[in-house]
């Protein structure tokens, strides 16, 4: 993929890489990502794959037709995730919502009136079926207990080193959703009925965890002043918690920790971090983070062929050992053996990565940011630059994410993206 990249218009919707276990798809021209958002079947119907909480993957898909013989039908990992499934079609979409096991897995089945509110509960709460789970189930072929555990225990020795904690404080997740639907479900125990705060644009399933799981959330965009919008928030009402990307997606800044941090101690108010573009390697959220939620599929494994994620309970948070009481009453270990083995072996090599992504990123990014053609770069090294900095380790980096805008953009930014000889 880095010497015959898949990046012109015949490479659209096949595998990145190419496995049939792979979370990626090629869209190589700006006219398929708006066709891709827009679900044109131009588009849609030549992807191979997809990201696996968006495009339900092939062997899935077969799996869920076995299982829900005609009716519509998600498998899921567990009876209580799919319990929690089951309920949430019924509430959303007014309709019935069965359960029914198939080889291991516990299909929702519903009538088609509650296909999108089945298919919402998969995207946001990440409790899905992993590709390779699906194909175990398919050929009737167990799970491999001894492979799991030896890898799970690998997966947990190499993030406790990474988050500076025990094993025992890191749970492994199917995706980083779940992760993250986990940490909501923990602080919302908590503190039962209340608001959370999203602060910094987000990614758009950890904001819809919190609008349609909870009881609303409150969205602050403006960074700059994320601590003035807390404390007058803070002084009106009483909130579960705060969610936070260390730095956001796509626009890079970093929410000002050192002021914010106090702000929510002084009124028990967790902070759950989602640190994927950050990642251990580069930031350190301990004296800050209550829990942090992140994903194992971008940067830590790096292949782009296997889900999973983590919730870490931080040992150095005030709230610690409830968060973690109330995180383990509800915890279900249910990553699948093959994926946690893949997750292991290809993350032994994520720090000598991280190096590469830090060094080629601010490359890219000072290259652009020098560019005439180019208006405006954003990057974590000069977005809010003081409070990343605060948060850097000292051989910590900036990675490899960044976003700019060309002058010009609604005529040139389609002709670069076209242009761009990567895979996209």
């Amino acid at each position: 993929l880095l010497t015959a990249p898949l990046w012109d218009g015949s490479s659209l919707g096949k595998a990145l890489p190419e496995s049939p276990h792979a979370v990626s798809v090629s869209l190589p021209r700006w006219q398929d990502v708006i066709g891709y958002e827009e679900k044109k079947p131009e588009v849609v119907d030549r992807l191979a794959l997809g990201y696996p909480r968006f495009v339900v993957h092939p062997f899935v898909r077969d799996l869920a037709k076995r299982i829900g013989q005609g009716l519509t039908c998600l498998p899921f990992p567990s009876l209580m995730s799919a319990k929690i499934g089951a309920a949430y079609v019924r509430h959303a979409a007014r309709t019935t919502a069965n359960i029914a096991l198939g080889n291991g897995v516990f299909g929702v089945v519903t009538p088609e009136t509650g296909a999108q509110a089945l298919k919402d509960f998969w995207q946001h709460a990440g409790f899905i079926v992993s590709s390779r789970r699906a194909e175990a189930a398919l050929a009737e072929r167990r799970e491999d207990a001894a492979l799991g555990s030896e890898a799970k225990a690998e997966l947990k020795q190499r993030l406790a080193e990474l988050y500076d904690c025990s094993p025992d404080d890191v749970l492994l997740m199917p995706t980083g959703m779940a992760a993250q639907f986990l940490a909501f479900r923990v602080i919302c125990d908590r503190r039962p009925n209340q608001r959370t705060i999203q602060l910094g644009f987000p990614y758009v399933d950890t904001l819809k965890i919190q609008q349609k799981f909870g009881s609303g959330a409150e969205l602050v965009t403006d960074l700059a002043t994320g601590d003035a919008h807390i404390i007058a928030s803070l002084a009106k009402e009483s909130f579960a918690g705060v969610f936070a990307e260390l730095p956001g997606n796509p626009l890079l800044g970093c929410a000002d920790m050192q002021r914010i941090t106090p702000l929510l101690r002084r009124h028990g108010v967790p902070l759950v971090a989602d640190d994927v573009i950050g990642t251990p390697y580069n930031l350190d959220f301990s004296g800050h983070a209550d829990l942090i939620a992140t994903s194992l599929t971008k940067y830590f494994v790096g292949s782009c062929d296997t889900m999973g994620g983590a919730l870490v309970c931080n040992p150095r948070s005030p709230y610690y050992a409830e968060l973690k009481a109330g995180a383990m009453e509800i915890y279900e270990d249910v990553l699948w053996a093959e994926d946690a083995a893949v997750l292991a072996a290809r993350s032994r090599d994520f720090a000598e990565r991280m190096q590469r992504h830090n060094r080629n990123g601010l490359f890219i990014a000072e290259k652009l940011r020098s560019h005439p053609a180019v208006e405006k770069v954003w990057y974590p090294k000069w977005e809010n630059a003081a409070a990343y900095e605060a948060l850097r380790r000292p051989n910590g980096g900036y990675g490899s994410v960044l976003t700019f805008l060309p002058r010009n953009d609604t005529q040139t930014a389609p002709r670069i993206f076209d242009a761009m000889r990567v895979c996209k």
